[in-house]
């Protein structure tokens, strides 16, 4: 499923996740209950000033539960009224360690429990929350509910070219594009991609360096990458992006608004028909900052992508 629905025509914004974990071969998810609304729903919270919905749900879970999760695929928004408010809450799957310990870092939530499906459809106080499990299970039984993120990103606010008069990769990031980085390693965080790969050109190095540095994560430069050798030679910017998806780890690519429609073209080859007609197709395909998320399943390389999300970083 791709995800870019319009997010200011609602007056609440919310996120949060099914969580879910296989034991002894069933799928079983988490569901919790909150003693305020008496209620049995999934965790999920109102989004905090600054954040992006991503953000939100990762720091939901975290409150709600205590477990720390990095997102899976984006399975629903649902959207009601609360008191005259347009209110949409999207969630995403968050699998679970069948080992790991829930425990609420407050006192919004009294029990908590995993059950199977259909138990947990069965619990659920209010119908709109039947849809993201509907949509898990849906996954499940086609095996592309366990999946890792390739993740494309153009790189920040870079200073004007016009007002740039040495090298074009010294160009260094604008006052609001070094915002829009802080802004991107906080986001990158909800996936935790385990490799960075991008143009070395500084204005690229500077939008995803700040989270390889916070996470310990090596960075693997790409010249190919770069708007000189792509001009040049725009085949081996495609084999670089084609390597992404050579391996099981989480990984993110940073790179020019030039070399976009390439990098597309290969995204495009991973995702179904339907979907890849979604991707953008059209200059400058992403804002600075901005980025798409392709879900791959885990259990095969040679399965297309689940979905994808273009998601932007906070902007103040």
């Amino acid at each position: 499923m791709a995800k870019n629905t319009t997010l200011s025509k609602y007056d609440i914004l919310a996120a949060g996740c099914v969580c879910w974990r296989v034991v002894d071969g069933e799928l079983q998810v988490l569901v919790i209950h909150r003693p305020r609304y008496d209620d049995w729903s999934w965790p999920k919270g109102k989004q905090d000033d600054g954040e992006t919905l991503p953000e939100t749900a990762v720091r939901e879970l975290r409150e709600e539960t205590g477990l720390h999760i990095t997102l899976g695929v984006h399975l629903a928004d649902t959207e009601y009224t609360v008191r005259g408010h347009d209110k949409l809450v999207r969630y995403w799957a968050a699998e679970v360690s069948p080992f790991a310990h829930t425990s609420p870092e407050d006192d919004e939530v009294d029990r908590m429990s995993w059950l199977p499906v259909a138990r947990a459809r069965s619990i659920l106080t209010n119908e709109d929350d039947a849809a993201p499990l509907d949509e898990l299970a849906r996954l499940y039984a086609r095996a592309s509910l366990a999946t890792r993120p390739v993740i494309v990103i153009r790189h920040a606010k870079a200073k004007p070219r016009s007002s740039w008069q040495r090298a074009e990769g010294d160009r260094p990031l604008a006052a609001t594009g070094k915002r829009q980085a802080l802004a991107v390693t906080r986001l990158l965080a909800a996936w935790q991609p385990q490799r960075v790969v991008t143009s070395p050109w500084l204005r690229c190095m500077s939008t995803v360096v700040p989270y390889a540095k916070k996470y310990g994560i090596k960075v693997k430069e790409r010249s190919q990458l770069t708007e000189a050798a792509h001009k040049r030679h725009p085949k081996r910017a495609a084999q670089v992006t084609e390597q992404l998806f050579d391996t099981e780890r989480p990984v993110v690519l940073c790179t020019h608004r030039p070399v976009l429609p390439t990098v597309l073209k290969v995204l495009a080859k991973h995702l179904p028909p339907g979907l890849a007609g979604q991707l953008p197709d059209a200059d400058p395909y992403l804002s600075p900052g901005q980025m798409i998320v392709l879900h791959m399943p885990r259990a095969s390389q040679s399965a297309r992508a689940v979905g994808f999300e273009i998601i932007s970083p906070f902007d103040d």
